[in-house]
């Protein structure tokens, strides 16, 4: 009796002793991190000018918005009330990656602002420019006019492992905490490649994140996630809650990602996106057993968008493709990183399966379009365009897409950047109406009467009217 106790007691303690070991090493480790990277993480504040309808603002006297029974009354006598411009401030954080001043953070973050201001760890302040930015990968890069800055170094994330430690540094709450030193949370990767769609009020999907539970709060966006070596190894983005609050579920967009594009970035170049032309659709059982393909092999193409990349290269729906460049395709997310990342213009091999026999064809990739996810949504390529906006005859899907009710017109599906639509203050989803007074019911309609002005003319919208200027005005 008296052995089995000693030999339980040795056995207990050589782990316990272990563990003190890996404690110590640990927190050794985190402190370093957290002194050394902690000096090139900022704070992030912005200015953002929004226009906000006033009866969106006070709503009608009897409450609600959304299905407010009584708007139609309301629009109908009174019209709709014009805008006002607000100021909003925008929180959150970055980091340091060039002595000279360059600052990455997120899209999300600095998106839309007139102002940007940087407080730097030791509590000095700086304006910042915007030097480019990419909303797809949620990415962006500011510069301060400071030199000889502690600058953080990008670690490789392709070697991250699942249940590797990490810590996240930021700035939660941004300025409303009057130490300027950032916040250091210490967790491990939870997961890799992780996926999440746009629910609710965040617009936009991400993609092959990073998962971690370091703790990530309103504030930290924009701020590294950074290994024990003291590399960015992410840069926090998102976190899914019930709560508005940590949960537990943190992600970070990989610090490779950013790599890929940081030199246009900080260029201001624009970040091309490769783009095949088709949506697809992962394979279940039953379709495995039809193509008589493995489990995790291959997707199939449910639509060919016309004119694009893969129309050209004839491929069909219902075609099953097993290969995009000599690598194997798996799952549908997997051939949208792939082509996501091909150059424009390139030509690329695709293995498919049609009638049941393999092929090979060739795909000269396209640039993914800038409004893919309404021309995904709608599954057309119509549309007219007039002084930098593209407009379509209004359909259910585009009722639905934008909660529109009980009224006739062309949709606006696609404004260029810095185009006369958009100066004027137009917006995807707006209804035009009217065009100098004449009635638009169609596509038609509006081609015939943009056909014939020249100058300045007065567009009628489900918001109100507005002078859409010519190209030159």
């Amino acid at each position: 009796m008296r052995k089995f106790i000693f030999l339980t007691t040795v056995f207990v303690s050589i782990p316990l002793f272990l563990y003190s070991q890996d404690h110590g090493e640990l927190q050794k480790a985190t402190i370093s991190v957290a002194a050394e990277v902690g000096k090139s993480v900022v704070s992030i504040s912005s200015v953002i000018k929004e226009k906000v309808s006033q009866r969106r603002q006070f709503g009608s006297p009897f409450g609600g918005s959304q299905g407010d029974p009584f708007g139609g009354f309301f629009e109908e006598f009174f019209g709709t009330l014009p805008q006002r411009e607000y100021k909003r401030a925008g929180l959150g954080s970055g980091v340091i990656i060039d002595k000279d001043g360059y600052i990455l953070t997120n899209d999300h973050v600095i998106s839309g602002a007139t102002e940007i201001k940087v407080k730097l760890s030791d509590g000095r302040e700086f304006d910042a420019k915007v030097k480019g930015t990419d909303q797809r990968s949620d990415l962006a890069i500011i510069k301060i006019d400071a030199q000889s800055l502690p600058a953080a170094k990008l670690g490789d994330s392709d070697k991250l492992c699942i249940g590797e430690w990490v810590v996240a540094i930021g700035n939660p709450f941004g300025f409303a905490i009057e130490n300027p030193e950032p916040t250091v949370t210490v967790g491990v990767i939870s997961a890799l490649r992780r996926y999440i769609p746009a629910l609710g009020a965040r617009e936009k999907d991400y993609d092959d994140l990073i998962q971690t539970d370091a703790a990530i709060n309103p504030g930290n966006s924009g701020g590294p996630l950074v290994n024990l070596d003291g590399e960015v190894v992410g840069v926090n983005t998102a976190i899914i809650t019930t709560s508005g609050g940590y949960q537990g579920l943190g992600f970070a967009i990989p610090a490779n990602k950013a790599k890929r594009i940081l030199n246009k970035l900080i260029k201001g170049e624009e970040i091309l996106y490769g783009w095949l032309g088709a949506s697809i659709q992962d394979l279940n059982e039953d379709l495995r057993n039809y193509f008589g393909v493995k489990e995790k092999e291959g997707v199939i193409i449910v639509k060919i968008f016309k004119g694009s990349p893969a129309d050209k290269a004839k491929l069909k729906e219902g075609d099953l493709i097993l290969k995009f460049d000599n690598k194997s395709v798996k799952t549908t997310r997997d051939l949208v990183r792939m082509v996501s990342f091909s150059e424009a213009d390139k030509i690329l091999p695709v293995e498919a399966i049609r009638d049941g026999k393999k092929m090979i064809v060739s795909v000269k990739i396209g640039k993914r379009p800038k409004d893919l996810e309404g021309l995904e949504e709608l599954g057309v390529e119509g549309g007219v365009t007039f002084r930098g906006m593209k407009v379509e005859d209004l359909t259910a899907i585009h009722k639905q897409r934008f909660r529109l009710r009980g009224i006739e017109g062309v949709v606006i599906t696609y404004i260029e950047d810095d185009s006369s639509a958009q100066r004027c203050g137009l917006q995807v989803g707006d209804v035009i109406t009217k065009i100098e007074q004449k009635e638009v019911k169609n596509s038609q309609d509006f081609v015939s009467i943009t056909s014939e002005i020249k100058g300045p003319c007065l567009l009628k919208t489900n918001r109100g009217y507005i002078v859409l200027k010519d190209v030159d005005g």
